[in-house]
């Protein structure tokens, strides 16, 4: 097994994985094991005891959240260095099946509650894509923008206008009798942008406007 940095990004779709993931010290567990560490040194760095992060390696390790580099030596114990399996963690709606949002439920298109659900939905489907491609490239396409509009008026023509745009486009394209065609999904999605401070924006107020337009292959 290869030296280095934890690289990509893993979608962690089992629910136990993910509450092992979510507790907050094996969350700074992982950030930190991006780069190789033992136990004494993660203990040192975060401030806890070797045994206390000797116990969270092992949950994370038995969830392949973190995977062995080394075994070193030292005297009369061996030493562990381990690394994170992934430079980051996205935790699907999958892993938490009961209360994940349905977009059949409520498709209603001027609903944050359907976008939600779309969202995560996208989450759900490309991390089954990513973890069933392994290594291979998944053929995705994504754009992220921001427009402001003067007015809630022009918001809503521009919605409008996005919404025939891209339904005359997919008219063009679609064909569902394709012999061999592959299905995409294809979702856009328009909402007020957060302040820099990451607070919500107060109502009635114009924000900036995210646009974000991905197509995903089907497995």
């Amino acid at each position: 097994m290869t030296k280095g940095t934890a690289a990509g990004t893993a979608v962690i779709q089992d629910e136990a994985a993910a509450a092992v993931a979510l507790d907050p010290v094996r969350a700074r567990l992982l950030r930190a094991l991006r780069e190789p560490g033992s136990a004494t040194s993660l203990a040192a760095e975060l401030g806890l005891t070797r045994q206390k992060v000797n116990y969270h390696l092992r949950a994370l390790e038995s969830h392949g959240l973190v995977e062995l580099v080394e075994e070193r030596r030292k005297g009369n114990m061996t030493e562990r260095v381990l690394r994170a399996t992934a430079s980051a963690y996205v935790v699907s709606p999958q892993a938490w099946a009961l209360v994940a949002p349905d977009p059949a439920r409520e498709p209603d298109r001027l609903s944050a509650q359907w976008l939600l659900a779309l969202a995560a939905r996208l989450l759900r489907e490309v991390g089954t894509l990513i973890t069933r491609a392994g290594r291979k490239r998944v053929a995705t396409f994504a754009i992220d923008g921001e427009v402001r509009f003067a007015t809630a008026a022009d918001r809503a023509a521009f919605a409008h206008e996005l919404g025939e745009a891209v339904s005359t486009l997919v008219a063009r394209y679609h064909d569902g009798a394709a012999p061999g065609g592959r299905p995409h999904r294809l979702v856009v999605a328009l909402h007020p942008a957060l302040p820099d401070t990451g607070t919500a924006p107060e109502t009635g107020t114009e924000t900036d406007v995210e646009i974000t337009t991905r197509t995903e292959e089907s497995p």
